[in-house]
Order: C-alpha cells, then structure tokens, then sequence
C-alpha cells in the first residue's frame, strides 16, 4: 500500500518546460542544516526540538498514519485512473503526503485554507470527499465542495493567485474582528512569481493573520532549486519582515508543530510566517510530464529513503503504538476507498452544456441569460440537440 509507484517512459506523456540538467543535478537534496525542524527522523526516532514542543496523543498519531496512508492510495488511484483516460489531467502529491496532512490538521474550525491545485491531503484533512476533488479533475464541474462549510477554498490553477486570495481574506477576517487565520499553500516555483511577493508585502504591511505554506518539493515543473533561489526560501520572509521557519516537509509531527504555531501566532495578532517544507515530488509534476527527462533516478532513489509514510510507521511500530493488525485494518481501508474513488469517478454522469451557465453569479445577470438563450437555440438548431 505505501509502496512509490515508479513512473517509466512508457507511461509518462511529454514533459513540459524542459531545462538541460545542471552540473551535480544528480546529487540528493538533502540538508543537514540545523536549521531544519524535525521531530521524527528517517529511521523512525523520534527527537525533541526546544521551539516546537509537541503534544500529541497515542490515537492522534495512528489518525495521523491513517491519514497519510489513505491520501496516497486516493493519489495512487488517481493517477491510474488518469492513466486509463478517466481524468483528464491529475497532479500527484506522492511524497508530499506529510506535508499536506501535517499542515491541514493543524487548522482549526473557523480557518482557512487557500490550496493549488495539489493540495489533496488538505482537502482530506478539511474533510472534503475525495470524489468532490475527482469531478473537478474529471471536468464534470469546477470543484463540489462548499468552501466555507470546510474551510478549505476551490483549487487554484493559476500559479500563485491564491496567495493574494488568502491575504485579502485574511485582511478581511482581521477586520471583523474574528480571532483565526488563514493558511495559504504555494510551491517553490510559485515563490518567483510577483502575485506571491506582492501577497506578502500587503501580508506584513497589514500584520494580516495567514501563514504562507510553501512546500518546497525541489522543482518547478523541470527548473531545479538551486536556479530558482540563491538562498534557502524561507529566509526570504526576513526580507518582507516577517519570520520563516524550514521544517521537514517528510516528518508529519514537525509539520504539524510548526503550522500550529505559526498558526497561532497569527491569530494572536503576531502578523504572516512563511514556512518552507523541505519535501521531495516523488511522481511526476503533473500527468503529463516526464519527470525522467531532468532528474536522475539515483535522486529518487535516495529521496525514497526520507519516505514520510515508512518513517511514521517505523516510529508506531518501534514504540509498539501500532500492531499488525491495526496496519493491516489500514490498508483495508484503503481498499475500500480506492475501490469507492473509482466506482465514483467512473459513474459520474456528463454535465449539460448548459451547466457552464449555472453558478457564474449568485444571481444570473441578463447578458448571461442572453447568453445562455442563444447556447441553448444553436444546441437546438441540430438534430437531437440538446436544450
């Protein structure tokens, strides 16, 4: 069940954004720095950290287990499905899973979360159905989930609008006096585009409470980190005013100390942090790159052994937390989910044409019912059109 699914050329369409391997782009990512948090080792020990002490109870940490194991069957699901021309497009989170769960279990109800377009294990951590997530992929519509009854916003395609999206937001929820934060994720390629650098001006100018998320998975589409920054990112927050803490983006239990953090920093006032999640894209970008075309197997490989789930569950078995039976129940449930996610997505029926025309506004305009009516007499101008 947590086994890497290993991509080869034969099931990898063509790579987009194409870049030359740099000298050394063989050689793993892998700090040592100390400045990187970490509460739970590769191997599955767990160590203190004085600035991010975590309390957590025996039951949180097999939820937490529970959570990355199921998020990654979905993944895996997903892209098979995509694969079978089921979806037409998916972005895999496959290594980031620690990540995305670790920050989304630190919000708490009343916060926000503003998303990309990989943010799966949030969206699960938020409590929205997985197949809510699988219409938007599959075209059926734009997203099924109420953001405001899950905290947890649309996806966002357009890189790094939703960061300006969460600041505005947070601007909003500071005005109104109401004491929770928002929580706004960006990858490292999205960190050089200028939407995110104006968010974190107007983020610092106004002490708003959100929290920048960035997980640094090493690449942007094919551009390695070491061309997109001379610096490690999260010190580009002293640059806005504003602290920046790197965490472990593999190590489930740092991530959730860190984001509940700097979480409640904001809510108390303290202004925006950029966290930067030091992680690894195990897949491709998206389904329609090939990620062999610009990184070395022997990176992944070694990136293989910071394995987010395997270190967790080394940790509960090691610390006897967990049994066979429990992972065992586990993967059963795995199983059951895959099995509903592609029964579901499979199942799902075609929007009308005339569905594009439907929540466009709270209320329909009459230039779009105008619209809407000449649709629906071209449709009806063919034989067994649709009206």
């Amino acid at each position: 069940m947590t086994a890497l699914r290993h991509e080869t050329d034969a099931d990898i369409g063509d790579a987009t954004e194409v870049v030359d391997p740099v000298p050394g782009a063989g050689a793993p990512h892998l700090p040592q720095q100390p400045d990187l948090v970490q509460l739970l080792t590769p191997e599955g020990e767990r160590v203190e950290h004085p600035e991010y002490p975590l309390d957590i109870s025996d039951d949180e940490l097999r939820g937490l287990y529970r959570d990355l194991a199921l998020v990654r069957r979905w993944d895996v699901e997903a892209t098979a499905l995509q694969r079978q021309g089921e979806l037409g497009i998916w972005a895999s989170l496959l290594g980031q899973e620690a990540a995305q769960v670790g920050a989304g279990r630190a919000l708490q109800d009343g916060d926000m979360a503003f998303p990309t377009y990989r943010e799966h294990g949030v969206a699960w951590a938020r409590g929205v159905d997985p197949l809510h997530v699988m219409s938007l992929f599959r075209g059926v519509d734009n997203g099924g989930w109420n953001p405001v009854e899950r905290g947890f916003n649309l996806y966002t395609i357009v890189i790094g609008a939703q960061c300006l999206h969460a600041t505005g937001y947070a601007m909003g929820v500071q005005r109104d006096g109401a004491e929770n934060a928002v929580l706004a994720f960006l990858g490292d390629g999205a960190t050089s585009q200028g939407e995110v650098n104006e968010a974190m001006i107007f983020a610092a100018s106004f002490s708003a409470p959100v929290v920048f998320f960035c997980q640094n998975n090493q690449y942007a589409i094919s551009v390695p980190l070491e061309r997109q920054s001379k610096v490690p990112l999260y010190q580009r927050a002293a640059g806005f005013g504003f602290p920046g803490v790197r965490v472990d983006g593999n190590d489930v239990l740092a991530v959730l100390a860190v984001t509940r953090n700097a979480l409640r920093a904001a809510r108390e006032g303290q202004g925006p942090t950029f966290i930067e999640a030091f992680t690894y894209r195990m897949g491709a970008h998206t389904t329609s790159d090939d990620p062999t075309r610009y990184r070395l197997a022997d990176e992944v490989e070694q990136w293989k052994l910071r394995d987010p789930i395997a270190r967790l569950k080394a940790y509960l078995s090691r610390s006897g937390l967990a049994d066979a039976a429990f992972f065992d129940g586990v993967e059963a449930e795995a199983d059951q989910l895959a099995a509903r996610i592609r029964s579901g997505t499979v199942d799902m029926p075609d929007p009308r044409p005339t569905d594009m025309f439907d929540a466009v506004y709270a209320e329909q305009t009459p230039h779009l019912a105008a619209q809407r009516a000449a649709f629906e007499a071209y449709q009806a101008s063919f034989e067994g059109g649709e009206h």
